[in-house]
């Protein structure tokens, strides 16, 4: 019996240790999903201290090289456990190094609940055997037991710190951790060395003496542990309801490139490569809708392509680049559930695809997915966005669980919009916004109240005026659109690739007041290969209670578009030029009157020819004092604007010159157009002037061959025009250099213009006074 419970007694100790080591298990494991991450640390906790023990009649030069070795088993068992039930692919080798190398990054940047995975377990486990062999070593070897408890509190609280406000307080773990110490304080220790009363062999005196030195020190401790606990505990007791720090936001997510931020720009080049093999699906409803489900909601829903797979969704929208804007954090095989809408039905698809020449990390799933076995992942909740950290490679599969939701069509009539902060972010316009762009907005909203009524009127307007084009340049910044919206039909406008509508759709819809984004992907038969052709963009609204609602503003295959003009027509910013003959500085001559012979003397007794001689030579003197001055004047707008100014200016300035050219020519621009259009009609402009046209706009086409032949003589407007578009894109870039540049091809081109005029007009164009009226009007 005495024996019995001498070991009894032994125990409560390795035990304590035990316990303490594996509580930080306990309260880590609260962010992990299942139980798997707590088992694996209670292993090692148990196995590090029971190795401790089994070595403890060993030297302890031994003990450390023959635990790290049980460690090292420990944990290659713990890693393949969790490849296996994580379903990672790659032998055990290739999942350690990645481990190893991307264990503490993923541990704080995964997203909660945390899934088991090598690279999230590696560290717990490695950690809590170092801990456990730690404090064995120290409390049993040498019996400093308090000095033992350290490895295991330092453990607890890094623990806590990780967890930080991503779960509920610990405080029953924190209270048991207490008991468990307070137990192992109270059990009596021996060492290696031996055990007994160390002062049994003094004499009474001396053993008399330190017992009082003992007494003394002990007094002495409990004097200064009483006193740290009454100044630090109303501190302590102060922080209990604080919110503690996440140490994840130290911590930078996993970023994109710009193809993969921004991927609406690749949906030009796949438009020319119809044919190339980007994926292969197999897709399973695994749930069909209730006889009494709702229709659905998706007036973007196609019958011959019945899937529609997800690749990014594009929220942010800065008046140049639509931008996916996601922060991604590392996931499990198990996605965070978000709460469907409340009037829809949702519906499992399940998938297997297979990589072929897709390239990027976004990572295609139908909407929303809800779990992805095969490949890592990091997810962005907000947006549903999926990615591979390392990239998509030819012959990656991967399965997914997607949640698809179908709104109920039969309240899209009635329902509502959010508003306010929660949607400020899918509701904001840059600025910048175009006037003909807005002028169309308020045009379909006043037509149309409800917020489904103005998305319809929206998509319907796009359908029935624009064309799809497969070889439309990429560009969806402000001026893009502008041109796509109100460009003209035979100079490339109105008609883009889904690009142009989607993103139109989007901003047009958020001047009307609708929350909108643009999702780009693919619409296949959710069989077999998918194509570069199937890539196309869609704009989604957000309604209350419905979720987020497709439109498809691309028009009907072999729909001939109508002429905007018809139901659309901008109001001009300035009055056009009149196109009559411009007036000549010569008054024109009225009808001499019949001489009269012997015309009596004047009043004041000068003759009537003597008087028209006076007022006819004031009246001339009048007429060139003002053709001076307007000729000063010109002079001077165009020194100012050439010469004065910082070189953004000066380069605006030269772009001034050339568009003032093109209007005193009766070639005048728009200004809803790009300034690479703008130069392309400067160059026929001066080609019809060569050729002696009329320079009317109907006569644009005809002249392409004439511009086609002095292109390489004319001034480089193109290259003023990129100088331009860099001081628009980027202020402050320009350089004296570039300004001198743009002032000499300005200079050159007004030049050559109006050497192309006929005479008389070359004689008005230095005094005619439209450019003084442009310049007084303020900027827009």
């Amino acid at each position: 019996m005495t024996g019995a419970v001498r070991v009894l007694r032994a125990a409560v100790l390795p035990l304590a240790l035990i316990g303490l080591t594996a509580l930080a298990g306990v309260v880590l494991g609260r962010v992990y999903a299942g139980g798997l991450l707590t088992w694996l640390v209670v292993g090692a906790a148990a196995g590090s201290v029971l190795v401790s023990v089994a070595a403890r009649r060993l030297p302890s030069w031994l003990v450390a090289p023959v635990s790290v070795a049980a460690m090292a088993g420990w944990t290659l068992w713990s890693l393949r456990l969790a490849a296996t039930r994580a379903e990672l692919p790659g032998g055990l080798l290739e999942v350690t190094a990645d481990a190893a190398r991307n264990g503490i990054p993923r541990l704080l940047t995964a997203m909660i609940p945390v899934e088991p995975t090598p690279d999230t377990v590696l560290v717990p486990v490695v950690a809590a055997w170092l801990a456990g062999l730690t404090g064995a070593e120290v409390a049993l070897r040498t019996g400093r037991v308090l000095l033992g408890y350290l490895p295991a509190a330092g453990l607890y609280a890094a623990a806590l710190y990780v967890v930080g406000p991503n779960a509920e307080p610990a405080l029953g773990s924190t209270l048991v951790f207490v008991a468990v110490a307070a137990l192992g304080l109270a059990a009596p220790t021996r060492t290696a060395s031996g055990g007994g009363d160390p002062t049994a062999e003094l004499t009474p005196r001396v053993r008399a003496a330190v017992r009082l030195r003992l007494a003394t020190s002990a007094a002495f401790g409990v004097a200064a542990v009483v006193g740290l606990v009454a100044l630090l505990g109303p501190v302590v007791a102060q922080q209990v309801d604080g919110r503690p720090v996440d140490p994840r936001r130290y911590v930078e997510p996993p970023q994109v490139q710009t193809l993969d931020e921004n991927p609406l720009i690749r949906i030009s080049g796949w438009a020319l490569h119809p044919e190339q093999k980007l994926l292969d699906v197999s897709t399973q409803r695994l749930d069909a809708p209730p006889a009494d489900a709702p229709p659905e909601a998706d007036p973007a829903a196609d019958t011959a392509r019945s899937v529609r797979i997800r690749l990014a969704v594009l929220s942010d929208y800065d008046g140049v680049t639509w931008r996916v804007g996601a922060t991604y954090r590392n996931a499990g095989r198990i996605l965070p559930a978000a709460t469907a809408a409340r009037d829809s039905t949702v519906q499992t698809v399940r998938q297997q695809i297979s990589v072929a020449e897709l390239s990027g990390r976004l990572l295609p799933a139908v909407a929303t997915p809800r779990e992805v076995s095969g490949a890592r992942v990091a997810y962005d909740p907000a947006s549903g966005t999926l990615i591979r950290p390392e990239g998509l490679t030819p012959g990656l599969r991967y399965s997914v669980t997607s949640a698809e939701e179908r709104p109920d069509s039969n309240l899209l009539a009635s329902a509502n919009v959010p508003a306010g902060d929660e949607v400020a972010r899918v509701l904001r316009v840059a600025d910048g916004v175009p006037d003909p762009m807005r002028r169309l907005a308020t045009q379909l909203a006043e037509e149309n109240g409800a917020p489904f009524a103005r998305a319809s009127a929206i998509e319907q307007f796009l359908a029935e005026h624009y064309r799809v084009v497969a070889d439309a340049p990429s560009g969806h910044a402000y001026p893009n659109l502008g041109f796509f919206l109100f460009g003209p039909r035979n100079g490339g406008g109105q008609e883009g690739t889904s690009e142009q509508f989607a993103a139109a759709f989007a901003v047009l819809g958020r001047l009307s007041g609708l929350p909108t984004r643009v999702v780009v992907g693919f619409r296949t038969s959710g069989q077999g290969p998918v194509l570069a052709g199937d890539a196309y963009a869609w704009p989604e609204v957000l309604f209350d209670g419905l979720g987020w609602v497709s439109f498809n503003p691309l028009p009907r295959p072999n729909d001939e578009p109508r002429p905007v003009e018809e139901d659309f027509r901008p109001t001009p910013e300035d009055p056009p030029p009149s196109e009559a003959p411009a007036p000549t500085a010569e008054p024109s001559a009225s009808p001499e009157p019949a001489a009269v012979a012997d015309a009596p003397p004047g009043p004041d007794g000068v003759s009537t020819p003597v008087l028209v001689a006076g007022g006819s030579s004031g009246l001339l003197l009048v007429v060139g004092a003002l053709l001076l001055t307007l000729l000063a004047m010109r002079r001077s707008l165009t020194r100012s604007r050439l010469v004065r100014g910082d070189p953004g200016q000066r380069i605006a300035g030269a772009w001034r010159e050339v568009t003032d050219a093109l209007r005193l020519a009766g070639r005048p621009v728009g200004d809803d157009l790009a300034a690479t259009e703008i130069a392309g009609h400067a160059r026929r402009a001066l080609a019809d002037a060569r050729a002696g046209t009329t320079g009317d706009d109907t006569t644009a086409d005809a002249s392409i061959g004439g511009a086609a032949a002095v292109g390489e003589s004319s001034p480089a407007v193109d290259e003023l025009a990129a100088l331009l578009n860099q001081v628009g894109f980027a202020p402050g870039a320009a350089t004296p250099d570039q300004a001198a540049r743009a002032a000499e091809v300005a200079t050159a081109y007004v030049a050559t213009l109006r050497s192309a005029r006929p005479w008389w007009r070359r004689l008005l164009w230095s005094v005619h006074p439209t450019p003084l009226r442009r310049a007084r009007r303020a900027p827009r």
